[in-house]
């Protein structure tokens, strides 16, 4: 198997509960390199009620690497504010220029800064880190990377400080179009089913304490959540609302338009947004768009549920639920098993990456509205700062 074929090479797992058969993760090529992006100070426009906004630049990273490399050959993780990809050595050169055109465009379009970086996996394990993985498949052709190791959180811890990252730092690239196509943000947001949407970061302190971490989750609020079955889904029928003209619309159009899509875009997006419309009120397919296949689909092509050194949850939880859990993990931190983060919305978002509707491949990233992962890791930060340092994973 050569180094650029690693991560389609990689045999594909089914069952979320599996991830902490910690056997089965594979060790990235040691010539790869992680292609990390955060929005500096994200948190004025959270504040700012712009967390749409926030998602739809992260989400941007991804589709923009993706386009670039192809979507089959390049793991990727998304974590509200920023995101990271990891790509073998070879294709750095045009990941790197992918990325500094969505820099670029942050600044442009949405007055965003995003720090990017290209930090190689070498440098991570020099440092006593290391990055495995396995591949979670959604639904056919369609997987996300699940990674333990502690080298992207290594690779994030890097990036956000000056000193440590300044030779790894990537600049813009002004008058870079980013190629986003496939990239959208028309749905609603997904209002909570049983009373609150949480989004959860949970950071087990060694291999072992994985599982019993997705015990806890399992214990407080039920094993649906961990299950491929309809109740452990975000992204329901139930949920999904969109109307014409969508919210997200403008902001889309806008970032498009720095993307250099002009008005032909504009017309296309409208159409699309029509066309979905229908489909979701008589049912009836409209070119390569069938409704019942594709919000079938939709509801399991989504991240709410995945592993980055940390795991990573959008929940939908009644109050009790919500308390038990809180109580659960605070025990289990207390024991020393984990650290965590929390926070509570109304809602989950969801920004989408469509590379072939017709043929299903799409791809839904889902967080917590009002700053989801964002809020989380603050969160997470302040109770990492009263406990020990935390062994690798």
């Amino acid at each position: 198997m050569s180094s650029d074929s690693f991560y389609q090479s990689l045999p594909a797992f089914a069952d979320f509960a599996g991830i902490a058969d910690m056997e089965s993760y594979e060790p990235v090529p040691n010539d790869w390199v992680v292609l990390a992006a955060d929005i500096v100070d994200s948190r004025k426009a959270i504040a700012a009620g712009h967390y749409k906004n926030v998602n739809m630049i992260g989400a941007a990273v991804i589709a923009a690497v993706l386009n670039t490399l192809g979507r089959d050959n390049t793991p990727f993780v998304f974590g509200g504010d920023g995101a990271l990809l990891l790509v073998p050595g070879s294709r750095e050169k045009q990941g790197r220029e992918a990325l500094a055109s969505v820099a670029s465009l942050a600044r442009a379009a949405a007055d965003m800064t995003l720090r990017i970086a290209a930090i190689p996996v070498s440098h991570l394990r020099n440092e006593g880190a290391d990055i495995r993985l396995r591949k979670l498949e959604l639904t056919r052709g369609n997987h996300l990377a699940m990674a333990v190791g502690d080298g992207l959180a290594l690779a994030e811890t890097i990036l956000k400080d000056a000193d440590r990252s300044a030779s790894f730092i990537i600049p813009p690239a002004p008058d870079t179009e980013a190629p986003l196509d496939g990239l959208s943000c028309r749905w609603d947001a997904l209002p909570a089913d049983r009373g609150r949407i949480a989004a959860v970061i949970i950071r087990p302190r060694s291999p072992e304490k994985l599982s019993l971490a997705l015990d806890h989750v399992a214990s407080a609020v039920g094993k649906h959540v961990l299950s491929d079955g309809e109740a452990g889904l975000i992204a329901t029928s139930r949920r999904l609302r969109f109307r014409f003209p969508p919210k997200s619309l403008r902001f889309e159009t806008l970032l498009m338009r720095g993307a250099g899509k002009g008005r032909r875009y504009i017309l296309r997006a409208i159409f699309e947004s029509l066309a979905i419309k229908w489909g979701q009120l008589t049912g009836q397919r409209v070119g390569p768009l069938v409704p019942q296949k594709y919000m079938a689909e939709l509801s399991r092509n989504t991240d709410h549920r995945k592993l980055d050194d940390s795991l990573r949850l959008v929940l939908d939880l009644t109050e009790d639920e919500l308390l038990e859990l809180g109580s659960v993990l605070d025990r289990a931190s207390e024991r020393g098993e984990l650290t965590y983060g929390m926070h509570v919305s109304d809602h989950a978002i969801m920004t989408c990456f469509v590379s072939d509707i017709g043929a299903g491949q799409h791809i839904h990233f889902i967080d917590g509205a009002d700053g989801g992962f964002a809020m989380a890791a603050e969160d997470m930060k302040h109770r990492s700062a009263k406990q020990p340092a935390k062994q690798p994973i």
